[in-house]
């Protein structure tokens, strides 16, 4: 029977993409997911119906927008495409709940010039001149960035070197926001707003590795990169990316953090702090832990 309450996640294998399926089937809400490549759909659960579709080619995606109630859009394609696969959620789900980023907020942090903010903005743009009944959910700096930027140092008990360890960023936990997301895909309520979430404390960067080694019970050393040897050392394909991060870290110095108490309030509980995620996440910084964890 086709299902007609369904829920469509678009990034569905994901960080943010797949804790939100996992939240809205522990609720109880039919999920469809869009993948690109069936395969790359294996570890999600058994009651997700699985769909196949790019939004780089919009007419994929019709089969996946049809009886579905909600869409979570992650954009995870060039922006070329974006007009038809807007036109395209405007003519099926009435409801979307987009992925953006903190643009709009007047920090120094968030004020650089930044690639991927054009990017959203356009997005929000289209959304909005579509009618739909858009929620627009902007995650700041997430925490589970610290597998990605400090793990692999941890792991071989080296020294963290990073660059702007004094920049504070407010972190906040990659659950929590899956959690706003679902919220708001399963109907209960907060739809139609837009939310900057952060985690509940501004914390430099060296405070954040600090933290990771209370977690593990042991210090973990950290020493200032300068930025350019952090470029040089960085993948020519992630230079914008870098000049991008540098930019922010360098303006915030000297600012706390932005930090919203939106994540408590639209989940009824405090926002989950840095401590507590380096806590829950300590088996990914250990010499046994797989380095794609």
């Amino acid at each position: 029977m086709e299902r007609t309450d369904a829920v469509l996640v678009t990034g569905a294998t994901g960080r943010i993409g797949r804790a939100v399926i996992d939240q809205l089937v522990d609720a109880g809400v039919p999920v469809r997911a869009l993948v690109r490549r069936p395969e790359s759909a294996a570890t999600l659960p058994t009651t997700v119906e699985i769909v196949t579709g790019d939004l780089t080619v919009p007419a994929s995606l019709d089969a996946a927008l049809t009886a579905v109630r909600a869409v979570f859009l992650v954009w995870t394609a060039p922006p070329h495409t974006a007009p038809a696969v807007v036109d395209r959620l405007a003519a099926h789900p009435r409801r979307v709940v987009y992925l953006s980023a903190p643009h709009r907020t007047p920090h120094p942090f968030f004020q650089q010039p930044n690639p991927m903010a054009t990017l959203h903005a356009r997005i929000e743009q289209l959304i909005a001149a579509t009618g739909l009944d858009a929620t627009i959910v902007r995650p700041g700096m997430f925490a589970s960035n610290a597998l990605h930027w400090w793990a692999p140092a941890i792991r071989r008990d080296a020294v963290v070197r990073w660059p702007y360890g004094a920049a504070e960023t407010a972190p906040v936990d990659d659950r929590d926001v899956a959690a706003v997301v679902a919220r708001v895909l399963s109907g209960t309520g907060h739809a139609g707003g837009d939310h900057v979430l952060t985690g509940p404390e501004s914390l430099s960067q060296a405070e954040q590795v600090s933290l990771i080694g209370a977690a593990l019970g042991r210090p973990i050393a950290f020493e200032d990169l300068s930025p350019d040897e952090f470029r040089r050392q960085a993948p020519e394909a992630a230079r914008p990316a870098v000049d991008m991060l540098l930019a922010a870290w360098r303006a915030t110095l000297g600012h706390p953090a932005h930090v919203t108490t939106t994540v408590s309030h639209l989940l009824g509980r405090p926002a989950r702090t840095f401590r507590q995620w380096a806590a829950d996440h300590v088996t990914a910084f250990t010499a046994a832990a797989d380095p794609a964890t």
